[in-house]
This record gives C-alpha cells, sequence and structure tokens, in this order.
C-alpha cells in the first residue's frame, strides 16, 4: 500500500468524505504493512553472492542453495553442500537426510522454521564428492557471513567436512563429536551428518549418540529436556 504522500489529494477527500457518511466520530488512517528494506545483513549476503562464479562447481548446478531459516534463530545448523535434491529445488536439507534432519530439529522441540540451516559450499559438488580446498575457500566467506548475519548463540555442524571447515582441524569426527568447541565466541557441536545415520541403520547407536550431542545443545540453550530417549 502507498503511503498517504503519494495518494492523490481526490482519494483523501473521497475517503474523508466516506468515513463522515458513515458517521464516524473519528477519522480512520488505514494502518501501513511493513516496508521490506531489502537490506538486511542475509539479505546483503546474498546479494553479494550473486550468481557465483568463484570455482568451477557453478558450472554444473541447477540452483545456488544459499541457506533458509530463521535470520535471527539462535540455533545454526550447517551441512557440507547440497545433493541433488537440494541442487533441484535450491533448498538445503530437503532429501531424504533432510527428512531426518527436520524430525532431530522437531524432537528438540523446535520447529525448522525456528533454526537457521546452510552449507559448507553453496553448489552441488559432482556425484556428491568431497568439495575441494579451493572450493570451501571460495565459499568460506559467505558462510561465515551468514554466521556473523544470523548471530547463533549455539552451532551445530553436521559431519566431517563441516566440523573441520569450521573449526579448521583435521582430527576425526568421531574424537571431536560430543563435546562443544568455538567458532570465534560461538559454541559449536560437531555431531554426525543424518546421511551418515541413514547409512548406519538399523544400527541404533549413531543416532543415540546424534541424540546426546543435541541434548547438550539443548541444555546450553534451556531448552525443556523431552520426554522419551531417542527421537529419530
Amino acid at each position: 500500500m502507498a503511503g498517504l504522500s503519494e495518494i492523490s489529494a481526490d482519494l483523501i477527500r473521497n475517503y474523508l468524505e466516506y468515513q463522515i457518511n458513515a458517521g464516524f466520530a473519528e477519522v480512520l488512517i488505514p494502518k501501513q504493512p511493513p516496508v521490506a528494506t531489502g537490506n538486511s545483513p542475509l539479505e546483503a549476503v546474498r546479494k553479494e553472492l550473486g550468481d557465483c562464479r568463484r570455482c568451477p562447481l557453478y558450472k554444473n548446478r541447477t540452483h545456488i542453495v544459499f541457506g533458509e531459516g530463521d535470520s535471527n534463530a539462535r540455533l545454526m545448523f550447517i551441512g557440507e553442500g547440497p545433493g541433488a535434491d537440494e541442487d533441484r529445488e535450491g533448498r538445503p536439507f530437503v532429501g531424504r537426510a533432510g527428512r531426518l534432519l527436520t524430525k532431530m530439529i522437531e524432537a528438540m522441540g523446535l520447529d525448522r522454521s525456528e533454526v537457521y540451516i546452510a552449507n559448507v559450499v553453496k553448489c552441488r559438488p559432482p556425484d556428491n564428492r568431497d568439495p575441494e580446498p579451493h572450493e570451501k575457500s571460495a565459499c568460506g566467506p559467505f558462510l561465515e557471513a551468514q554466521i556473523e548475519a544470523v548471530k547463533p548463540e549455539v552451532i551445530v555442524t553436521l559431519g566431517r567436512i563441516a566440523a573441520s571447515t569450521l573449526l579448521n582441524t583435521k582430527e576425526p569426527l568421531g574424537k571431536i563429536r560430543g563435546t562443544f568447541s568455538h567458532w570465534k565466541s560461538i559454541p559449536v557441536m560437531p555431531t554426525y551428518h543424518p546421511s551418515y545415520l541413514l547409512r548406519q541403520e538399523p544400527d541404533r547407536r549413531p543416532k543415540a549418540e546424534a541424540w546426546a550431542d543435541l541434548k547438550q545443545v539443548m541444555a546450553l540453550l534451556g531448552l525443556p529436556a523431552p520426554g522419551s530417549g531417542d527421537q529419530s
């Protein structure tokens, strides 16, 4: 809706006459909806990313998968990179692993819309291979800018690539998962990638370990403990 300064004098006069003829003792001014500035920190990061061609991954992509969720989320999840489903839809974690991640988030008592989800790289590596160092380097500044824009209280990294990239470590995931580290001043909990958990079925131990990791995150955020054990 246009502001009153943009409305013609005739329209204003007609509206006031309508109010008087209708018997209103006071003139009712329509509320203006909030105007999107397009200048939020995350929008600025996405604009800077543009139609990225900073590394060869752009050559085979369908969509850039930037990230999604609450721009002021207390909790941020970071995965490795888009798969085929994500590349097709332009959204992170929408395939089978994404459905498991959604269940994990819901088990924490949250809705997916309440967290923010991103990846180390924004374009799908061919055949879902690990991102190359130069590909991670190209996307790195944008991931850091996303974190700084969201300002989460806690980050959960999903899988080896995300943990090693964010924490700048070569330690195996099995050694560092379940223990908080830090990215700058933000606590980071490394845990298993949902796709790994799916590959380990029917062994339920990895899921139980991932759930233990998430319960530590819940405790740090002050979220109420769930009433049951394995929620996946």
